[in-house]
């Protein structure tokens, strides 16, 4: 690990955890000896950051030169925190991080009075129905997206039934019930969606699908809609001749 980038996640270390934080703590994250972490502390000061403490009484960040104060209101502040926990009880282990080091982040950017508010906000998310177990690695599959590549899956359906097929994944979607797998199928030539925990494995080709993520992701998501909007129209149809019989 280069030094810069050690002293990016001491930096991240120091918003995340509880003040004051003891240097052994610190250093035990970091991979280094406390002589080593002492010094990247020194470092840091010198770069701007306010780090009161000294060793044997723990650090605490007071100012981070790297994050400009931000300001938002306490319903805005109750949103982003709580779109952060709900990713944080629904996303894979890598996401869940990062939402939980955004959070760190968007702490110490904010003014004392509201890093109150955001400390004690009042909403939470939880989540009381287990998904089904998801094999394939969830990080992996975001990155084949993002970088729009080409991947082999092996899928079991509904029924138990295997298959396999190449896809352009374009978007992974979080249902109450499961995650799916957005995706244009190179076998049926057409949209598909994949529920993630039927995908048994998965494999980067070397083939690209640049640049038609964009418009593809556009265009499905339109369909969903109007396939949402066509329910909901024949719903309240139904419901209108029940209503004119006497039902």
């Amino acid at each position: 690990m280069s030094r810069s980038h050690r002293l990016m996640q001491l930096m991240q270390l120091f918003r995340s955890l509880p003040p004051p934080v003891r240097a052994q703590s610190l250093a035990d994250e970091t991979g280094v000896s406390l002589r080593s972490l002492y010094r990247d502390i020194e470092a840091l000061r010198s770069m701007g950051a306010v780090i009161d403490g000294a060793a044997g009484y723990g650090y605490t960040l007071i100012d981070d030169p790297a994050l400009p104060p931000m300001s938002f209101s306490q319903d805005e502040i109750e949103a982003l925190v709580l779109g952060l926990r709900e990713v944080q009880a629904v996303a894979d282990s890598v996401l869940s991080k990062a939402a939980q080091n955004a959070l760190a982040k968007l702490r110490a950017s904010l003014p004392e009075s509201q890093r109150h508010q955001l400390e004690h906000a009042s909403l939470h998310a939880r989540r009381f129905h287990q998904r089904p177990e998801i094999i394939i690695d969830i990080a992996k599959l975001r990155g084949c997206i993002r970088a729009e590549t080409v991947i082999h899956i092996h899928y079991n359906d509904q029924h138990n039934a295997p298959s396999e097929r190449d896809v352009y994944p374009l978007g992974i979607v979080f249902l109450e019930s499961t995650l799916v797998l957005a995706s244009w199928c190179c076998l049926r030539q057409d949209f598909r969606t994949f529920r993630l925990d039927r995908i048994v494995r998965f494999t980067e080709t070397r083939q690209s699908f640049r640049p038609k993520r964009v418009p593809l992701l556009r265009e499905i998501f339109a369909k969903f809609k109007a396939e949402r909007e066509a329910a909901g129209e024949h719903g309240r149809a139904c419901t209108a001749r029940a209503n004119e019989g006497g039902l």
